[in-house]
């Protein structure tokens, strides 16, 4: 009870700079706040560090995350930062496992929308089967008079299984006849975004979502993926640019085939925007020998957030790296990467 009573003084608190001092305003902040939903045996340690178990093999990422608004439609940071750190371990053919949280936080902010985001960070750690064992804060002065601004890093480590026998993934493993998968839409997160800065009012929602299911799925049933990658910053454009690069080789997708949804079409060609080069956070992309493709398109729609994946191209023999975009009116479109900032920052 007594945390209980905590937690509704702190409610209509707003973060001061007491807060970050490490003193028992801090204590306070970290028990009642990050303690309360982040609970698990490894954090309620408190210690310097987390001591875990490992294995032979571990994969390692970090990544920080800025985006405005910080609550958006379909999601808010801290599902971002849970969703961001836990697809790129997945990505690299690990099982995720731990995420450390790193809070920077602007003297000023309502406890209650820091409680809104870390809630959302544990309820997506939950759903992504991974648990958030330490972690840091820090506040600052404020500097701007909007609004005080949260900023989140994290880290994440995944483990390769011993007895994995099926390569890792990898894009130099890209090969001539190989077929590319899309797992679902593209753009939403970057629309969903886009438009709540801009006021902009749709049905558009991020696509924010952890693909522990859909990778997991892939690799119990012992599939050989050549190459795989979240689709985010950049867009599957420069993704694509990016395996042809790696393994020397072409790739030919087919305009028909991208899924994009009617709202999200229509709200790139108000906007002058592309969805081959608009961010997602639940989307991924992955190539795969021609004799494997059915089987894993079966197991990706199979899988949470998985049921609108498609094939939409081949991997092909080329003089020089290039992907080439299929028209739907018969052209042919070189695809390079992204080049300029790639407004808005989106995560």
């Amino acid at each position: 009870m007594a945390v209980q009573t905590g937690m509704m003084n702190m409610t209509d608190q707003r973060i001061t700079m007491a807060h970050g001092s490490g003193g028992e305003s801090t204590s306070e902040l970290i028990a009642e706040v990050f303690g309360r939903y982040f609970h698990n045996e490894v954090l309620d340690r408190l210690g310097d560090a987390a001591v875990v178990q490992g294995a032979g093999r571990i994969a390692l990422t970090t990544d920080s995350f800025v985006v405005t608004p910080v609550f958006f439609p379909g999601g808010d940071i801290g599902r971002l930062a849970v969703c961001g750190t836990v697809n790129d371990l997945l990505m690299s053919g690990a099982t995720p496992q731990y995420l450390t949280c790193a809070c920077i936080i602007e003297e000023g902010l309502p406890v209650e929308e820091l409680i809104r985001v870390v809630s959302s960070m544990a309820e997506t750690a939950k759903e992504a089967g991974v648990s958030i064992v330490t972690g840091d804060t820090k506040v600052v002065e404020r500097r701007s008079e909007d609004r005080s601004e949260l900023l989140i890093n994290t880290a994440g480590v995944g483990m390769i299984p011993d007895d994995r026998e099926a390569p890792l993934p990898e894009a130099a493993r890209c090969q001539p006849g190989d077929v590319v998968i899309v797992s679902g839409v593209l753009g939403d997160h970057h629309a969903a975004i886009l438009s709540a800065r801009m006021g902009i009012q749709n049905a558009i929602v991020s696509d924010a979502a952890p693909l522990t299911e859909m990778v997991s799925g892939l690799m119990a049933a012992g599939m050989d993926i050549h190459a795989m990658r979240d689709v985010t910053r950049g867009g599957l454009g420069t993704i694509l640019r990016e395996f042809a690069e790696s393994a020397r080789c072409g790739i030919e997708i087919r305009e028909e085939a991208l899924p994009v949804r009617q709202e999200v079409r229509d709200f790139c060609g108000l906007l002058g925007l592309d969805p081959l080069y608009m961010g997602n956070e639940g989307k991924a992309v992955f190539v795969v020998a021609p004799e494997d493709a059915e089987r894993a398109l079966s197991i990706i729609r199979g899988s949470r957030y998985g049921a609108e994946a498609v094939c939409i191209g081949t991997v092909q023999e080329a003089a020089q790296p290039e992907v080439v975009l299929h028209t739907r009116i018969g052209g042919r479109r070189r695809v390079g990467p992204l080049i300029g900032e790639g407004l808005p920052r989106i995560c």
